[in-house]
């Protein structure tokens, strides 16, 4: 065997160690890999583990931040309506007591009356007087003047005319606005519809500065007091149409009460005939019975004499309270579900039964039947109510309408003013009962809890919610812990 067959003959041999040696390794990677995962297997399973469960953790602790955003939200949000609710209650308040300190007026400026007449007439007589006196300003060219004889193009015609024009499109303006004001004056607008009508007038004249074209002073006098004067003739005519429904009111009480008395007068007079009339024949019946009858019959006709003397003074009673014609009741009532705390109603009646005057009162016009503290009789019964009127004329709720009978003041303050103009025993109630409102009152209460209660079953409170979120985010913490 030559050279070159042995040489290739080592070669197949090494190379033939070689991919042995190459299996046994491969071979023992193989197997050491195999052991490898026999042995750290779990770990990776744990790794997998703690990864979903911090993924969940992760989870939870969105969920939980969007549901303290949602709650912060929701705490704004509650926060921001109390505030505007208290800020409105603030302002309810407010209102409630310049009403109860009767200054309201002030809230659109008091408007102080400058004429002083008696009938709603006159007023109307000086309204016609001012309207004439505007019309021959305008007839005499003085509402609205020019010192300055313009020329236009050379001509002094032209420039009357184009004065004419300019003064008749100011005056056309300030009528406008005076007429304007005018047409909607009202007790709570007269003093800002005057200063409307001043700042027209100085901004109509500054708009003719350019020309020296203006309206005049007084033009503009007989215009506020066009204003004032339809402000006070329509307040004039409402308070004449009150006073004449008061007066009617009046007179139907009086003439109801008039038609009571008469009434109660013929029943008594009837009654008393009745009686009269029994014990006539009782009497005679007396004369014609025997002895055994006699005692019971004798009692009989001493009954109907106690009858008819009870009669006989019913009628007298009824004839002497037609007679009296100032003689009454002056009632001290209240409504404290319509009026609140210490508003007292003092008024008077002639009716027999004055309870039905208070029940009448108590009608539809308010939502709740008043309660009597006091009922004085008094033989002059007007006098009393006007004394008691007099002085609480400061108490007076409306100090516009005098007629009504509405007071602010204690049931002491009354009682006390009572007991030193009248001469008699009077009883005064000092709880008023106001079944209805406080019934009302505690229904509303009673209604008011039921929707808490319901509300609060359909939503849990946020502190219980975040409580839940919490022990479930521990839950989490602690099982990795023990991973």
């Amino acid at each position: 065997m030559g050279e070159p067959s042995q040489l290739f003959v080592a070669v197949l041999v090494l190379s033939w160690v070689g991919l042995l040696a190459f299996g046994a390794l491969w071979w023992r990677a193989r197997s050491e890999e195999r052991r490898l995962r026999v042995s750290y297997g779990p770990l990776d399973d744990v790794h997998a583990e703690k990864a979903r469960v911090e993924q969940e953790l992760a989870q939870e602790q969105a969920r939980l931040d969007a549901f303290r955003a949602d709650a912060a939200r929701r705490r704004d949000d509650i926060e921001g309506r109390l505030a505007a609710a208290l800020a409105a209650l603030s302002r309810l308040n407010d209102e409630v007591r310049l009403f109860e300190e009767q200054s309201d007026l002030q809230s659109f400026g008091l408007y102080e009356p400058v004429y002083d007449f008696d009938t709603a007439e006159a007023y109307k007589q000086r309204l016609g007087e001012i309207r004439d006196e505007q019309k021959a300003m305008l007839k005499a060219k003085t509402a609205a003047e020019c010192p300055i004889e313009w020329t236009v193009d050379g001509s002094k015609a032209k420039g009357r005319t184009m004065t004419n024009r300019q003064l008749k499109l100011m005056l056309r303006a300030f009528n406008g606005e005076c007429d304007a004001a005018i047409a909607k004056v009202k007790f709570n607008n007269a003093v800002a519809l005057t200063e409307r009508v001043r700042r027209s007038f100085e901004a109509i004249n500054k708009l003719g500065e350019s020309n020296k074209c203006s309206l005049s002073g007084p033009y503009l006098e007989l215009k506020l007091a066009e204003l004032r004067l339809t402000h006070e003739y329509a307040e004039k005519r409402h308070a004449e149409r009150e006073e004449q429904r008061e007066i009617q009111a009046q007179l139907r009480e009086e003439e109801r009460a008039q038609r009571e008395l008469e009434k109660a007068q013929q029943d008594a007079e009837k009654e008393e005939r009745r009686y009269q009339k029994a014990l006539e024949k009782a009497r005679r019946e007396l004369g014609l019975v025997d002895e055994a009858k006699r005692q019971g019959l004798a009692e009989k006709v001493a009954a109907l004499e106690a009858q008819l003397a009870e009669a006989h003074a019913r009628t007298e009673r009824a004839v002497s309270q037609a007679q009296l014609t100032r003689s009454g009741h002056v009632y001290v009532i209240s409504n404290l579900g319509s009026f609140g705390e210490d508003v007292y109603k003092i008024g008077m009646t002639r009716r027999l039964e004055p309870m039905d005057r208070v029940r009448e009162l108590g009608d539809a016009s308010v939502p709740f039947a008043f309660d009597v503290h006091a009922m004085i009789y008094a033989e002059d019964a007007p006098r009393l109510e006007n004394e008691l009127h007099k002085l609480l004329d400061e108490r007076r709720l409306n100090l516009i309408n005098r007629r009504k009978e509405f007071f602010r003041v204690s049931l002491e303050q009354i009682e006390a003013i009572v007991t030193e103009h009248h001469r008699g025993d009077v009883e005064f109630r000092r709880t008023a009962v106001a079944e209805e409102f406080r019934q009302s009152q505690a229904e509303r209460k009673a209604a008011a809890e039921r929707a808490a209660k319901a509300r609060h079953q359909r939503e849990p409170e946020v502190p219980v919610l975040l409580a839940a979120e919490k022990a479930k985010v521990e839950q989490v913490k602690a099982l990795l812990a023990d991973l």
